[in-house]
């Protein structure tokens, strides 16, 4: 990481604070330097595992007291949280955190490449049910581009069409205006659309991640209930909640099969 990027990561880090945060500006600092210091070391130590593996937990607890004292809430930060993670060979807390980090900015290409090597390490291998990888071909801008590059391209699209409107009400109707306004609005619609759906769905849906090394999903809250699955679910597998109840959590898999876990196995994003 340069310095340019160190400067702007603690710059955030400090506007981040609120009036409840512990930590000062100069603890800031401090708690961050440790934690890049300790990163870097451990990726020094390669030719030593077990002291890279004290030096990414080192880092990792100066990057989690940052976030949970500070009360901050910044991608580069969760970055960096499920990189040391990562590297220390805890696939579920790395992307638990790459998760975190694409919430707050879905466009950065590294987090996307990180979050998708990590996922491509875990055990279980949930298959995307058939209608939903129909929908993510068919709609394709709603699942491939960010919330930002969409809102962008409707704000685009809704100014090209009204200055073609505008167009045609100076200086009269031509074909090639109709049909350049028509793909606009059409691209206007979709993208606008998008962005509404998923602004309403992200308030409802609140996904997670399974932290426990392996889980036995019940078909209810209760360890009485039998099975869900022939086999327990492991580390680093990510669901959508359904409901929570007095120590269980009601979960959907991407194939959309539905079960119960015990809601300390599990993480929420």
């Amino acid at each position: 990481m340069n310095a340019k990027k160190n400067i702007l990561i603690i710059l955030l880090l400090i506007m981040a604070v609120d009036a409840g945060a512990r930590l000062t500006g100069d603890d800031f600092f401090a708690e961050y330097n440790r934690a890049n210091e300790s990163f870097r070391r451990a990726n020094e130590s390669s030719g030593d595992p077990q002291e890279a593996q004290k030096l990414y937990e080192k880092a990792i607890l100066s990057y989690e007291k940052i976030i949970n004292e500070g009360r901050i809430q910044n991608s580069k930060l969760y970055y960096n949280l499920a990189n040391s993670y990562l590297l220390s060979n805890n696939i579920a807390k790395a992307i638990l955190n790459y998760r975190r980090a694409e919430k707050l900015d879905p466009s950065d290409a590294n987090i996307q490449k990180n979050l998708a090597f990590a996922r491509s390490r875990r055990i279980d291998k949930v298959k995307l049910q058939t209608e939903k990888r129909v929908l993510h071909t068919l709609f394709f801008w709603h699942y491939d581009f960010s919330i930002k590059t969409r809102f962008i391209i409707s704000s685009v699209s809704f100014a090209i069409v009204a200055l073609c409107l505008t167009a045609m009400l100076w200086f009269g109707r031509f074909a090639w205006g109709k049909v350049i306004t028509t793909i606009i609005t059409i691209m206007l619609i979709c993208c606008f659309s998008s962005v509404l759906i998923e602004t309403i769905q992200s308030s409802k849906n609140i996904p997670g991640v399974i932290i426990a090394e392996e889980v036995i999903a019940r078909q209810g809250d209760s360890d009485n209930y039998p099975q869900s699955f022939k086999d327990p679910l492991h580390a680093g597998t990510e669901f959508e909640l359904i409901e929570s109840r007095t120590g269980w959590l009601h979960i959907r898999l991407a194939d959309n099969s539905d079960a119960w876990i015990p809601n300390t196995s599990a993480d929420l994003i």
